[in-house]
């Protein structure tokens, strides 16, 4: 694992300190990389909304469409 320094106004810091504390998070690193994997899950989540909106449109999405999707959840369960 690498080692990163960063520099926060004491503010910023002190804001850090209280989520570690009443968050329960061991380090302020623990937080700060818990932030950072949201942050790339949000990216991903996005590129993935994006590639959606920008692909060619298929079957309307009405209720039928719905049931479908609840019949094959409740197939694989």
């Amino acid at each position: 694992m690498s080692t990163m320094s960063i520099s926060l106004p004491d503010a910023l810091k002190s804001f850090v300190d209280d989520q570690v504390s009443r968050r329960g998070y061991s380090t302020s690193s623990e937080y700060v990389r818990e932030l950072i994997r949201k942050d790339q899950d949000r990216q991903h989540l996005r590129g993935l909304l994006l590639a959606g909106a920008e692909s060619a449109p298929t079957a309307p999405v009405d209720g039928d469409y719905f049931e479908s999707l609840r019949a094959r959840v409740r197939k694989s369960l």
